[in-house]
């Protein structure tokens, strides 16, 4: 039985380099595939290269070294008007002189489209946005979130092969950022179009995307789906950037297979998943999640016990801030406590978790 080869990837970045001074480098040896249809989002803090990488797929920034490719062909010297993406800014970058109908109308006038064709085109992007009773309106008659949709429609109007979006929902307020990205996703969903998505908050990330693509210091750390990067995340930084994550420092005692022994500081010793290898004796950073650490009778593996710091109340849940012998504080997320008095400050209590689900990397 022959072997079923991976679908193509519909873009294919290929030891891309980015540098704008000749020596710092913004983008180092970018090697990513982009698959159809998928949503994917590259995030990271501000100047880890992310938006840098959408601009060079985008046209408007041109690789140092190294090509990309969109099916099959590389892109390196085709203006970006000839590239067939579209393009959503933070900004939103709509025309204020022009009404919405023709912001849209704009890019299918500059492809030489019939005007019959063009009308059908904008009425069926404005209906795509629920924006279609707005189309004589100008931008500064339109609220935020009214904006973003037209801005959305005019990139999906000529009906690209791939919907670039660069922080599209950072102006917005968060009840309306939360909604917008139901909005995309569910319109994502119905268009089966690519999307590639820049965005410096996790829980946006997290909450849309098909795949994520990590990025620190012009480097991909981890790429892989939104589930697989939170439960598993390949290093410290990844933990700590993607979900909340409780990081102690400590020393690795023993080897047991895929896990290891580790001590903190206060003598207090854990088990957990060696994600990086690290030999006995070596220095190393803990990792664990605040909602997999169990308030729990004494006893059982990984037990050990806290002080109680103080409650910070989320409504639904709340964060328990603890403190180790060792003196690392950390966070514990509870469901509503029905004894209030169970975890008074300097209350010292008993917690435990799950070593698969602790995870220690290089410091």
């Amino acid at each position: 039985m022959s072997a079923v080869l991976p679908p193509e990837p519909l873009v294919r970045f290929q030891g891309v380099q980015k540098s704008y001074d000749g020596s710092h480098l913004v983008v180092r040896d970018l090697n990513l595939d982009i698959h159809p249809g998928e949503f994917l989002s590259l995030l990271g803090p501000s100047g880890s290269g992310k938006t840098t990488c959408l601009m060079m797929l985008a046209g408007f920034e041109s690789p140092t070294r190294g090509d990309i490719f969109l099916e099959g062909r590389r892109l390196n010297d085709v203006p970006p008007h000839h590239r067939n993406l579209g393009m959503v800014f933070q900004n939103y970058a709509l025309f204020p002189h022009m009404t919405v109908e023709r912001n849209l109308e704009y890019p299918l006038k500059v492809r030489k489209m019939p005007a019959a064709q063009r009308a059908q085109r904008i009425h069926e992007a404005l209906s795509m946005v629920q924006m279609q009773d707005f189309a004589k309106r100008y931008p500064a008659q339109l609220s935020g979130g009214q904006q973003q949709r037209i801005a959305l429609a005019r990139a999906l109007v000529f009906q690209p092969k791939i919907v670039l979006m660069d922080e599209p929902l950072g102006a917005l307020d968060k009840q309306l950022r939360e909604h917008m990205q139901l909005e995309l996703k569910a319109l994502h969903r119905q268009l089966g179009i690519t999307f590639v998505y820049v965005t410096h908050d996790q829980s946006e990330a997290l909450t849309m995307s098909n795949r994520i693509a990590v990025f620190n210091q012009g480097v991909i750390q981890q790429v892989c789906a939104a589930d697989t990067l939170y439960e598993t995340p390949c290093n410290r930084f990844v933990a700590g950037f993607v979900g909340d994550s409780n990081q102690f420092p400590g020393t690795v005692r023993a080897l047991e297979g895929e896990r290891c022994l580790v001590e903190l500081a206060g003598g207090i010793q854990l088990r957990g998943l060696n994600v990086q290898g690290l030999a006995a004796g070596a220095a190393c950073v803990v990792a664990m999640r605040p909602e997999r650490i169990q308030a729990a009778p004494e006893g059982g593996a990984n037990a050990f016990r806290a002080h109680a710091v103080d409650e910070v109340y989320f409504g639904d849940h709340v964060r328990l801030r603890c403190r180790l012998d060792g003196g690392d504080t950390f966070f514990v997320k509870m469901p509503l406590a029905a004894d209030a008095g169970a975890h008074a400050p300097g209350t010292r209590i008993p917690l435990r978790i799950d070593p698969g689900h602790v995870r220690v990397f290089l410091p």
